[in-house]
């Protein structure tokens, strides 16, 4: 690691500063205003996590060029990377030039050498891949995009009735099998690849949950049912843009479930970049290849065209151009009124049927779905909504404390015509039969032999909180649990004792009240904020000027010893005074050198030249010698 920080500090002192400063706004990640010296920046560009990252920004020829150099065990030129590639040197040179601006890649003399802990994955063999050709474009044209909006909505919103209705089971882990993907996606007649877009959708909004191994809507999802077309489909474009996985077009997203780093953001964003409002892509598919190409470890060919169906979908890409929804995500507006001047307004009336039911055509209104949903069940969730009246369905509607004459009332409401003849005979009928029998909710009985005993009981002002009243003259109902039942007697000196179902006496044991854990601490993530293009500039002009040697500024001696500094870690401060007042003055000194693994070699010497890490000199025994300075271990005067 020192050889190679060594070797890019040397690089870095030929660059000029605009040079620099490229390279820092490249690498921002690393860019800080405590940096001092070009060596501290070298340190910086090789930290592991930033190189990758800077490999992740690279597009398919360079890292074609990347693979070749590590291939060739950074000893490779220019001619046998490019024999290799079998590529021009023009184009050999573009994708150097992207590799160079990131500090990943550096001439060292005739030498190509790649920064440490460089992986290069995804790079082709034998040969560098040229760019595909440019996508095409012609004007963008009006076309709407409220179709499949509308029917993505309409989507998740079958999907939820279904989850309710139907099982949709759900692995232990929250994730969905296959086969129940398929099962579902059968069912509501619908692709698979369009049920795990819903699926998505709906559990990163929030709308469905796991429960017992099992999907179902949550409080948000019934909110959301109630809420208006264009809430809806803001709610799903919002999910959308959260939805941090990478898209697998034949795997379902398990629901519920956190997964870390964002891969998918990064896909989601940088597809709906490349859209625009003014023009619009004639081949979606030369746009992969071509996403694919520019940033091979974001673009995945399957993944993208996934994530530009999703957008087409959610209505904001329509005939390959940006829509005003797209445009409101894209620019961060108002995505809100955009949605709802893209959905059409909901369906206040509803068709009855002599066959009691009620049909809606396109989405009803909150209004409709809760009259319907109160008084019908919901039967067909596809093209059009189908609710059927039932005895059931009625009785339910009479439960909530309606009459008939308030439910024949909501009903005329919501209805395109007047009520078949039928369904206000069938309301009628019901509510005739409807409170006959009554039931009362009892928590517990409290029983005794002896009715003087429950007669005190009730008339005690200790226990009203239990609110009792006689079932008979020996029993009495209480309105809190047995348990609560048995604690309130025994605080006021009585004597219970608890039965089960079958008669028999229920042993008690005190519960050991223990504190709830307070859950592992997760270390608190350091940030900085970072530089903007200015201060990195002014930072890149800094390092440069101070290292490099200007009129008036230093001494020889000195600005040797800076940049044997820089070249060497092991050496003390006065060895490299040492060992650069011998290369002004060309007098002799003695080093150790390595020469390999745990062995060293010293050696008289005379320098004669420092360049590029390569100190050159002659030594004692007539011979001219080139050294690397990064493996010099001692300076001294010899004997």
């Amino acid at each position: 690691m020192p050889r190679r920080i060594n070797a890019l500090a040397t690089w870095l002192l030929q660059l000029g500063p605009d040079e620099v400063a490229a390279i820092l706004v490249h690498r921002r990640d690393i860019a800080d205003r405590y940096i001092r010296t070009l060596k501290d920046l070298a340190t910086q560009l090789t930290d592991s996590e930033s190189v990758h990252a800077a490999e992740d920004t690279l597009d398919q020829g360079a890292l074609d060029v990347l693979g070749a150099i590590v291939a060739q065990n950074n000893t490779g030129t220019v001619d046998t990377v490019c024999a290799e590639l079998r590529c021009s040197a023009g184009d050999f040179e573009r994708a150097f030039g992207e590799l160079k601006q990131r500090a990943l890649a550096w001439p060292e003399g005739p030498r190509l050498v790649a920064v440490n802990s460089v992986r290069a994955n995804g790079a082709a063999q034998g040969q560098l891949t040229l760019r595909p050709r440019t996508p095409g474009r012609r004007r963008a044209s009006e076309i709407s995009p409220i179709v499949a909006a509308m029917s993505t909505v309409d989507g998740v919103a079958r999907l939820l009735a279904h989850c309710e209705q139907d099982t949709f089971d759900a692995r232990y882990t929250g994730g969905v099998a296959t086969v129940e993907i398929r099962r579902v996606a059968r069912a509501l007649r619908v692709a698979d690849g369009v049920l795990r877009l819903w699926l998505e959708l709906a559990t990163e909004a929030q709308l469905v949950g796991v429960e017992r191994s099992r999907l179902l809507p949550t409080k948000q999802g019934d909110a959301w049912l109630g809420s208006h077309p264009g809430a809806r489909l803001s709610a799903l474009v919002a999910a959308w843009r959260r939805m941090d996985w990478r898209p697998e077009p034949d795997l379902a997203r398990a629901a519920l479930r956190d997964y870390t780093g964002a891969a998918g953001l990064v896909l989601r964003r940088g597809a709906l970049e490349r859209f625009s409002a003014q023009e619009a892509f004639t081949n979606i598919g030369e746009l992969v290849e071509d996403l694919a190409w520019e940033r091979p470890a974001v673009h995945d060919p399957r993944a993208t065209a996934a994530v530009i169906g999703e957008m087409e979908s959610l209505g904001l890409v329509a005939g390959g151009a940006l829509t005003p929804l797209g445009a409101a995500v894209l620019h961060d507006g108002d995505v809100d009124a955009a949605a709802d001047a893209l959905m059409p307004p909901a369906t206040e009336k509803a068709a009855f049927q002599t066959d009691m039911t009620a049909v809606v055509n396109g989405l009803p209104s909150p209004e409709l779905s809760a009259t319907l949903n109160l008084v019908a069940d919901l039967e067909d969730n596809d093209a059009a909504r189908v609710w059927r009246l039932s005895a059931g369905s009625v009785r339910r509607a009479l439960d909530s404390g309606l009459s008939a004459d308030e439910v024949l009332a909501r009903l005329k409401a919501v209805s395109e015509a007047a009520l078949p003849q039928v369904i206000e005979y069938q309301v009628r009928d019901v509510a005739r039969r409807h409170g006959q029998l009554t039931v009362t909710d009892v928590a517990s009985c409290v029983r005794a032999s002896d009715p003087l005993l429950l007669q005190e009981i009730v008339k005690s002002k200790r226990l009203g909180s239990l609110k009792l009243r006689f079932l008979a003259p020996t029993v009495l109902a209480s309105d809190r649990p047995m348990t609560q039942t048995l604690a309130a007697l025994r605080r006021c000196g009585y004597a219970p004792t608890g039965l089960d179902a079958g008669e028999r006496s229920v042993v008690e044991t005190v519960e050991r009240l223990r504190a709830p854990a307070r859950g592992e601490r997760r270390p608190e993530r350091s940030w900085r904020t970072e530089m903007d293009d200015l201060e990195l500039t002014q930072l890149a002009v800094r390092l440069v000027e101070q290292e490099r040697p200007s009129a008036g500024r230093g001494t020889p001696r000195a600005n040797a010893a800076r940049m044997l500094r820089d070249q060497n870690v092991f050496l003390r401060d006065e060895e490299v005074v040492l060992l650069s007042s011998a290369l002004v003055d060309g007098s002799r000194v003695e080093i150790k050198y390595a020469s390999g693994p745990r062995r060293t070699e010293t050696h008289v010497i005379v320098p004669a030249k420092h360049l590029e890490g390569v100190l050159t000199a002659d030594c004692d025994d007539g011979t001219s010698r080139e050294f690397a300075i990064g493996h010099v271990r001692k300076v001294a005067l010899p004997e």
